[in-house]
């Protein structure tokens, strides 16, 4: 058995733009100055928190396999260890809602790159 196909149920490719050099259009954006601009923005942004987190993280075993200090009660029967842990788990929260409220400036920015170097 054989399926005609109309030619309005062929899929188009949609034809790459290339410029006169043969680059890209996305090509020539990753090029630019702004671009480079809004990566260093972003990284700057970002490398505060990402030292902070892995400090905090990775002092909690150093503390609780190496010293005594959240060995003690700090409400009822939880010890500090515990109120730690779950300070973690905030802290990890507070940390997303920061990257969500700012990559939306980050997003912004990233239009209009897109609308003036890509559709043009």
């Amino acid at each position: 058995m054989t399926v005609k196909m109309k030619k309005a149920d062929i899929p188009v490719k949609r034809q790459t733009q290339l410029r006169t050099d043969g680059l890209l259009d996305y090509e020539r954006l990753i090029e630019t100055e702004e671009f480079k601009h809004l990566v260093r923005k972003k990284k700057s942004f970002m490398m505060p928190y990402v030292i902070a987190f892995f400090a905090i993280y990775l002092l909690l075993p150093i503390l609780t396999g190496y010293t005594s200090i959240l060995e003690t009660r700090a409400i009822g029967w939880m010890t500090w260890t515990w109120v730690y842990a779950f300070g973690m788990f905030i802290m990890v929260w507070v940390f997303t809602q920061i990257y969500v409220k700012k990559s939306r400036e980050f997003d912004n920015d990233v239009e209009r790159l897109l609308e003036k170097h890509v559709r043009k």
